[in-house]
């Protein structure tokens, strides 16, 4: 255990001394708030506080890509040499996975409760208890997705084609997800695609809890696209809950297989392209 605590704190320092990318985290976000909100005039029409509704999709997002963007470091630690020092250091290898998910998680959620203070200011209201389910449906995430993306790490041959396979993976998971722009607003040929897509899932279960939902009945929260008539059964925000718990779990497993048997030594870093 004090393997992961200290994988943990060297990767939240390391973090926190990289100024420019909280600034151009955050950025991203504000860009993202204040470009959707003029979409959303228009898309939003019978969904109550529309701006409150683009706020909880955005702060989900921030943790999304924030715990897949993370996995980065991994690549950094190998062009530094780091990750040489400690695969030889007496410890096993399921800990570092374990520390660097965990990291990436706690990086993500922090992120996204920045996002959740600046919504506050924008209208967002929120009690304790509520804030509380946020804060575990973000760490739920935060592990999900670190986990993918510690996966997508350790397949990688070189952090060009890690950029290009999140890349591949974060765009169309991202913007057909509901987040920014509701789904059910999208064209009926991409429904397929949507109910796949795991994050339009998370994206239902935390609004579902931030805008506090928990009175609507099943009809209004399919038309919200909160939940989901897919054939005749309907997708309430609890069972896409246990849905993404279940990935978690799934790419968690996943992840700290793979790494235990990666061979760090074939990754190519690109030196001028990996910050």
């Amino acid at each position: 255990m004090r393997a992961i605590k200290a994988i943990l704190i060297r990767n939240l320092t390391n973090f926190t001394r990289d100024k420019m990318r909280v600034i151009f985290t955050l950025f991203m976000s504000i860009i993202f708030l204040f470009v959707f909100s003029f979409v959303m005039k228009s898309a939003t029409k019978g969904i109550a506080k529309p701006m409150n509704y683009l706020i909880s999709g955005i702060i989900i997002m921030t943790v999304f890509q924030a715990a897949m963007s993370n996995a980065m470091s991994i690549i950094e630690d190998i062009s530094s040499g780091f990750m040489k020092e400690i695969l030889v250091a007496p410890i096993d290898r399921w800990q570092i996975s374990i520390g660097q998910i965990f990291s990436s998680m706690i990086l993500a959620v922090l992120q996204g409760v920045i996002i959740i203070v600046m919504g506050i200011f924008m209208g967002l209201n929120l009690d304790l208890f509520h804030f509380m389910e946020m804060i575990g449906i973000m760490i739920v995430v935060g592990i999900t997705f670190s986990s993918m993306g510690l996966y997508l790490a350790t397949l990688a041959k070189s952090s060009t084609s890690f950029q290009i396979m999140t890349s591949l993976a974060m765009v169309p998971l991202t913007f057909l997800s509901g987040a920014y722009i509701p789904t059910t607003v999208m064209p009926s040929f991409l429904r397929p695609v949507i109910y796949l897509n795991p994050l339009t899932y998370t994206t239902a279960v935390f609004r579902f809890v931030s805008l506090k939902m928990e009175r609507l009945s099943e009809a209004t929260l399919v038309k919200t696209g909160v939940a989901f008539k897919i054939h005749g059964f309907i997708v309430l925000p609890y069972f896409a809950l246990l849905m993404v718990l279940v990935m978690g779990f799934v790419f968690f497993t996943l992840c700290v297989h793979q790494f235990n048997r990666a061979d760090f030594s074939k990754v190519k870093v690109f030196k001028g392209g990996h910050h």
